[in-house]
């Protein structure tokens, strides 16, 4: 197995979007499924926003936090030190390859992960297996190609385009939302619920903020270097996708939603 290239990285820019994720604006599918006691498991925890907001709902349940990015986790301790949270550990792992014995959760989560996996299957079979009987898997991924917005920019479009090809070269699948439940029957789950949910961004200040960060993203992540190295686009091109961020801030009217995939997967 090939291992996939994570394409945003740990810029600044992606870290304040990171960081904006809560319980309720990116896993509200999951939280009727959360009652204090549980041993929840989260995958891919970033800088630990979304974690301690789960750790919160099941204290005193134990939350063990995980990222492939050891330097991450410093910010992760960090979030949690900071909200006086004392039922979270961390450590660093990967997904297709979790380090715990089988049953060890109530719940496993990852929110925004499986897009950025060589083998999505392979990752669910894992979370599946370090899941107890009668818990969750619940995993959620936004589907880029399902992104909409308004007014119609053609740098917008190329940004996608040239985003999709990226992310694809890097090992990973930026369509995700849309293959998640097919990924869930493949990794032997019978008992799913799917269902999307959308972030908008339409309000001027919604939009400086996101279109803000990614016309930086655009220019200066990992996205930005590795569409360089790999020969599909250049800075100069870049710049000028990122004024197309740039523009849809400014617009009129503009409006801006992505489409998120949703699963709770039932283990038998």
């Amino acid at each position: 197995m090939s291992e996939a290239v994570y394409t945003h990285g740990h810029h600044e820019s992606v870290l304040r979007s990171h960081r904006w994720r809560t319980a309720e604006n990116s896993a509200a599918y999951l939280l009727p499924e959360l009652s204090p006691g549980l041993a929840l498991l989260e995958v891919g925890c970033g800088p630990g926003t979304l974690t301690a907001d789960l750790a919160a709902r099941v204290a005193p349940g134990e939350v063990t936090a995980v990222d492939r990015a050891a330097g991450i986790l410093r910010d992760a301790r960090a979030e949690a030190e900071s909200r006086g949270l004392t039922n979270v550990r961390f450590a660093t792992a990967d997904v297709h390859a979790l380090g715990f014995p089988d049953d060890s959760f109530d719940v496993v989560h990852a929110h925004q992960v499986l897009q950025h996996v060589a083998d999505p299957v392979l990752a669910l079979r894992e979370m599946r297996r370090v899941c107890r009987p009668g818990g969750v898997v619940a995993v959620r991924d936004v589907d880029y190609g399902a992104m909409t917005w308004f007014p119609e920019l053609p740098g917008l479009g190329d940004w996608l385009d040239l985003y999709r090809r990226v992310a694809r070269a890097n090992g990973g699948e930026p369509d995700a939302g849309r293959r998640l439940l097919s990924w869930a029957h493949a990794a032997g789950f019978t008992d799913v619920r799917a269902s999307a949910s959308v972030w908008c961004f339409a309000s001027p200040e919604e939009r400086a903020w996101w279109g803000g960060l990614w016309a930086e993203r655009t220019t200066s992540s990992a996205f930005a270097a590795s569409a360089v190295a790999g020969g599909h686009a250049t800075e100069a091109r870049l710049a000028e996708l990122a004024g197309a961020w740039r523009a849809l801030v400014t617009a009129d009217d503009g409006w801006l939603a992505t489409v998120h995939g949703e699963l709770l997967c039932r283990v038998p």
